[in-house]
């Protein structure tokens, strides 16, 4: 660690967090400690948080007030995890509708936040400062598993309109005291990705953060122009916000010389699980409960694939419990090999948008149809849109290897795969638009999956 990481980390940052009345320091000093706990003392550590939380939810809150009258509901009472089972799922659509009675009583300093709207239902919603800080604390144990501090040099790779949109002259600064870099997420022209290339090699970064598709998009650039990547000394790639791909992962990892470290959560839900360097996705247990239920909303076991529902105990002020986050995992039996005993997420399938609905009721995930993409030659970008149960588009970004017998090979496979009547329309694109966020989604499908 540099001179001048040590001191940011240690005096700047702390400094900073205690005038933002934030706690992250304490947090992430305890969160290194109880990362180490066996699964059975993170279990009974989490049962005692959960139960703290909902009886100051249940006092604090108007909204989980009247519900826990209701249900006749005793917080006071819980001697497990699958105690909370005994609440109901919620998901957008109750936070729209009770926005005012989730706030907590008395709460000050409730920050508005809102999600992007790629499922097609933005959400406004608010945190407060313990959630603030326990998500940084979150990340911040994180990066350290992988040898990297605040205030050592970071890119970040990103695109939402809140980040870009307050570049005020205190976050400038802060941002050059602690050394992070933005680089935005949705300006990837050719001129922009020379300069983007160009401030990386300048910059040498400790990290690189940022959508995976937005990593990998300049990687891929770099390796075309034959710039030299791999001996800058960055320690680790953390993508975040969309699924990893295996050959995004492969092409980071490849042009930047080093490791891709994965990272899982939403704006709403939190950082849920980061990926350790020894492989295990690690769920942020000292906060966060992870459930995987089916479409009836029966909470599956390990090893079932269903919707990743999420409490996050550092939520007080404006609760998130059993939301339903819209995407698709499984939990893992497993304890990783490094040695902590925080609980695995086996596997993030991506989000219900993610996955594709054939003819015949049969789902699945939109990874069988990007693969047929991904090996034709001459392909450089491509999105997937189910736009009905018969009906499909796909948008190409073609090279000058494209062949136009690739075009018949697509419909072929897709009516192969989809159903044989399914209309598959081919469409060339000089660009293929990303989200208003930055991100980028190969598949969207606007079909209702069968319960």
């Amino acid at each position: 660690m540099s001179l001048y990481t040590k001191i940011a980390s240690s005096v700047a940052f702390p400094l900073h967090e205690r005038l933002k009345q934030h706690t992250t320091v304490k947090v992430r000093r305890a969160m290194e400690k109880s990362q180490w706990l066996s699964p059975e003392d993170l279990a009974q550590l989490q049962i005692e948080r959960l139960r703290e939380f909902l009886i100051g939810v249940g006092r604090d809150v108007p909204y989980y007030r009247q519900k826990f009258a209701a249900l006749n509901f005793d917080p006071a009472t819980i001697q497990s995890l699958q105690d909370l089972q005994r609440l109901p799922l919620t998901g957008k659509s109750e936070i729209r509708q009770f926005t005012e009675e989730l706030k907590a009583d008395g709460a000050r300093g409730l920050a508005s936040f809102n999600t992007g709207g790629s499922s097609g239902e933005p959400l406004t919603f608010f945190i407060g400062r313990e959630r603030v800080s326990h998500d940084v604390a979150a990340k911040w144990r994180a990066t350290r598993w992988w040898n990297v501090d605040i205030g050592d040099p970071e890119i970040v790779v990103w695109g939402s309109p809140i980040e870009l949109g307050t570049q005020d002259k205190i976050k400038q600064l802060r941002d050059r005291v602690f050394r992070t870099h933005l680089l935005p997420a949705f300006e990837m022209s050719e001129k922009n990705l020379e300069s983007f290339v160009a401030q990386i090699q300048s910059i040498k970064p400790a990290m690189l953060f940022g959508y995976p598709s937005s990593i990998a998009h300049i990687a891929s650039f770099a390796q075309s122009r034959g710039y030299a990547m791999d001996k800058l000394g960055i320690k680790a790639a953390f993508v975040t916000s969309e699924r990893l791909y295996d050959h995004q992962r492969e092409k980071i990892e490849e042009v930047f010389g080093c490791p891709v470290a994965n990272g899982y959560g939403g704006r709403d839900a939190g950082f849920i699980a980061h990926q350790c360097p020894a492989g295990g996705m690690h769920i942020t247990a000292e906060d966060i409960i992870v459930e995987i239920v089916d479409a009836q909303g029966k909470v599956l076991g390990q090893g079932e694939s269903g919707e990743i529902v999420v409490t996050h105990m550092a939520t007080s002020e404006f609760p998130f419990i059993r939301y339903r986050t819209g995407d698709v995992g499984v939990l893992s039996a497993n304890v990783c090999s490094c040695g902590r005993g925080l609980p695995l997420l086996e596997e993030i399938q991506g989000r219900t948008t993610d996955f594709v609905i054939a003819q015949d009721g049969t789902v699945m995930h939109g990874l069988a149809l990007i693969y047929v993409l991904r090996e034709l030659p001459g392909v450089e970008n491509f999105r997937i849109t189910q736009n009905s149960i018969d009906q499909i588009d796909v948008e190409i970004v073609r090279s000058e290897s494209f062949e136009d017998k690739s075009v018949g090979e697509i419909v072929r496979v897709f009516k192969e795969r989809l159903g044989s009547s399914v209309e598959v329309t081919v469409v060339f694109k000089e660009h293929i638009e990303r989200e208003k966020s930055g991100k980028f989604r190969y598949v969207i499908s606007h079909v209702q999956a069968p319960t």
